[in-house]
């Protein structure tokens, strides 16, 4: 179970808090204004930057003073976090060893992964030689072969066009499945957050709501909510 207890960020005039749980294996899209926190609520999550006060706890245990690269969370942000100096599958061997000092049984696993989003021919080719859509797939064969509990999207395929971003979105949905991970997607188009299945939680007014079952939310929006899609 994830729960953010009594959880605020503050940065300058900037706030936002939430308090809320969700169970192991949750798909949950990120949703609301521009500049509302949604980044940010990933990043603190991650490890990278610093709640002000409240707690992120995986499993019971507080996630707070243990270091990014140690927490059980995968982020992909709209870059992919691809290093372009590294082949495809030195990029998804990240995920297993840091330092690349791979075994048999390692590059086993990455050629399954490859083969798994239909990359098997494109290990050894470097980021810039990938299409958009096959840069995301090479993204969650990392992920895949993390296998972390928690699974954080920011956008990864915002740059995407509809078809796509739908095929993507299946992947996500498939990888989830497969490694049990709790999704958390920050998405701004509606029919990504209905695709990807699940809840939702909105951010607005300094508040990440807690996660409500996302066709319900769109057939029954709240008035921020109908401000944000443009409802009257």
């Amino acid at each position: 179970m994830l729960q953010l207890d009594r959880l605020t960020i503050t940065q300058g005039d900037f706030r936002l808090a939430a308090d809320w749980t969700a169970p192991a294996g949750s798909r949950i899209a990120v949703m609301g204004p521009s500049g509302a926190g949604k980044s940010t609520l990933l990043s603190v999550i991650s490890g990278f930057f610093a709640q002000t006060s409240g707690r992120v706890l995986w499993q019971g245990q507080d996630l707070t003073p243990v270091p990014a690269g140690e927490r059980p969370v995968t982020i992909l942000f709209q870059d992919q976090n691809l290093f372009p100096h590294l082949t495809v599958a030195q990029n998804l061997g990240l995920g297993l060893r840091p330092d690349l000092r791979l075994t048999p049984a390692d590059h086993a696993r990455i050629d399954r992964a490859l083969l798994r989003v239909g990359l098997q021919d494109l290990g050894p080719r470097r980021p810039a030689q990938l299409s958009g859509g096959q840069a995301s797939r090479a993204a969650l064969a990392r992920a895949l072969l993390r296998a972390r509990p928690i699974l954080l999207l920011d956008e990864p395929f915002a740059a995407l066009g509809p078809a796509l971003r739908s095929e993507m979105l299946q992947l996500v949905r498939e990888v989830a499945d497969e490694t049990g991970a709790l999704v958390l997607m920050v998405t701004h188009d509606p029919q990504d957050a209905l695709a990807l299945g699940g809840d939702t939680a909105f951010v607005a007014g300094g508040i990440v709501h807690p996660p409500v079952a996302t066709a319900e939310l769109f057939a029954n929006p709240p008035p921020a909510v109908q401000d944000y899609l443009g409802r009257k």
